[in-house]
């Protein structure tokens, strides 16, 4: 084993904690302190599979077939149907980070004792983890209640050595990728294969995904704002913290106190205090921190409730106390209505963001000293005129995505699966949202930044400053007309990295 695993030992996993296993494939152990508890919830499961008293998904079929009764040489038989069965998932593969992080969230469940599994089928969890081997698995097919059971059995899939799986950068048999990683597929014995896809394991971990990149764009939004302020040469008076107290609104005061850092020291600001024809400024800056600052709280809660799921045990049916239990933890509502906010709050970042890059493209106002487009030449050089139709496109898409997939019901399983969540398409529209208005936030700095560069030799702030020089590191100033794409995705690019922001900007999700 590697330096430095993550422990498996009952408690709660961290969104830090997926991220590393994910996305920097952190290395993964089983504590020897679980292991007890788990046997232990083992023997209870082993008691009753001779026995007469049925027992749902142990010695009985599933969903509407809860009432036939399985023979007890039939049980391990009846884990591989399952498996096989539910695997119908259809659609490209999810990214392998996110099957990755929905293994962790499968084995930290699993591993809490409550599920009746024995410790070897979190070891083989692990082993795959470890070694690389990633389930191929089709990103469309859970409704998000009684688990994620399509994404969770193509993943189980590979686990017993059936369907496809990605190693060393190709997708082939899993069989042929275990062999290569020394690894032996998986015996199923009762129960085991409902524990390992009764759970909400699909959408805690894209959640968690999705949240660290929120930080970060968050961080980013942040700074594009404070430069669009003085590329506008909009005033800071809004951003007076008393204004903020009398709110009482914790993501907008924090919002505030981030776009005064940001512009702290700026020589934008003074310069235009005296003489000043506007009153006031248009909503998109000078209502930034109410916007910013709702959209931060609801990604708060939406932390909130992930945190709670990645310390979760959301099978069924659970082993406590000796007694097996029935119930309906695997239900993905209390994930499905925080992922829907992701995308509402994904929506506002990126809308307020686009009016403020339609502001300064528009130059409609000539004491800022901005020209149409920024363009050194307008009308000979469009400048950036299209960078907002693309802003306006993503933007588009947004308002189609931050309608809520938890609020309509389809029913399944022949009615007993009566209210479904919906949760995993929940994640994955709020996965493009924070695609889309991260373009637009990378249009943003693009626009801002050449404004920026129209007001010199004044300069804005200091880590405003810092992060114009980064970005012209990488996408020089327009001084003649180019294709556009190139610098978007070049900022695209930059903002994904959480190295890149000035230290005097906060933390605002994840700290």
């Amino acid at each position: 084993m590697p330096p430095n695993p993550l422990t498996l030992d009952g408690s709660a996993l961290s969104i830090r904690d997926v991220v590393d296993v994910a996305v920097s494939r952190r290395p993964v152990r089983l504590d020897d302190s679980v292991r007890t508890g788990m046997a232990r919830s083992r023997q209870v499961v082993e008691s009753v599979c001779e026995g007469e008293a049925p027992r749902y998904g142990i010695n009985t079929g599933f969903g509407s077939l809860s009432r036939r009764r399985i023979p007890p040489a039939d049980l391990a038989q009846l884990q591989r149907n399952l498996i096989r069965s539910h695997s119908a998932g259809v659609g490209p593969h999810l990214p392998e980070p996110v099957v990755r992080g929905m293994m962790l969230a499968q084995a930290a469940s699993i591993s809490r004792g409550a599920s009746g599994a024995r410790p070897a089928v979190v070891d083989a969890i692990l082993a795959m983890l470890n070694a690389g081997v990633t389930p191929a698995v089709p990103e469309t097919g859970s409704v998000g209640a009684s688990g994620d059971l399509a994404p969770l059995a193509a993943a189980t899939l590979a686990l017993i050595g059936e369907g496809d799986s990605y190693f060393e950068g190709s997708c082939a048999p899993t069989a042929e990728a275990l062999a290569r990683a020394g690894l032996q597929p998986l015996a199923l014995e009762a129960k085991e294969g409902l524990a390992l896809i009764n759970g909400t394991h699909l959408m805690a971990a894209r959640g968690a995904l999705l949240l660290d990149e929120l930080d970060t764009l968050f961080h980013a939004a942040v700074l594009a704002c404070a430069m669009s302020i003085d590329a506008a040469k909009a005033t800071d008076a809004f951003l007076d913290p008393r204004v903020h107290a009398l709110r009482r609104q914790p993501g907008q005061a924090d919002i505030a106190a981030a776009l005064r850092a940001g512009l702290e020291g700026s020589q934008i600001i003074p310069s235009h205090r005296e003489d000043d024809p506007r009153v006031q400024d248009p909503y998109s800056f000078r209502c930034a921190p109410p916007v910013l600052g709702a959209a931060l709280d609801a990604a708060r809660g939406a932390r909130l409730a992930l945190e709670c799921e990645l310390g979760a045990v959301t099978d069924n049916p659970l082993v406590i106390d000796g007694d097996i239990i029935s119930a309906g933890n695997f239900h993905g509502m209390p994930l499905a209505i925080p992922l829907d906010t992701l995308a509402i709050a994904a929506a506002h970042l990126a809308g307020i963001s686009e009016r403020r890059v339609f502001a300064m493209l528009a130059a409609a106002d000539p004491f800022v000293g901005l020209q149409p487009y920024l363009a050194p030449h307008p009308g000979l050089q469009s400048g950036l005129m299209i960078a907002q139709y693309t802003a306006a496109a993503c933007c588009n898409e947004l308002i189609g995505l931050a309608n809520p997939a938890s609020v309509a019901n389809i029913s399944t399983s022949a009615g007993i699966e009566d209210y479904n969540s919906f949760g995993p398409r929940a994640a994955a529209k709020a996965a493009r949202a924070v695609e889309l208005a991260r373009w637009v936030v990378a249009i943003e700095l693009l626009c801002a930044g050449q404004g920026i560069d129209l007001h010199r030799p004044l300069r804005s702030g200091g880590p405003v400053e810092a992060f114009h020089a980064t970005m012209r590191a990488v996408v020089p100033r327009l001084d003649d007309d180019r294709p556009l794409t190139p610098d978007i995705e070049a900022l695209t690019a930059l903002i994904r990295r959480s190295d890149v922001i000035p230290d005097a900007i906060p933390s605002l999700l994840l700290r």
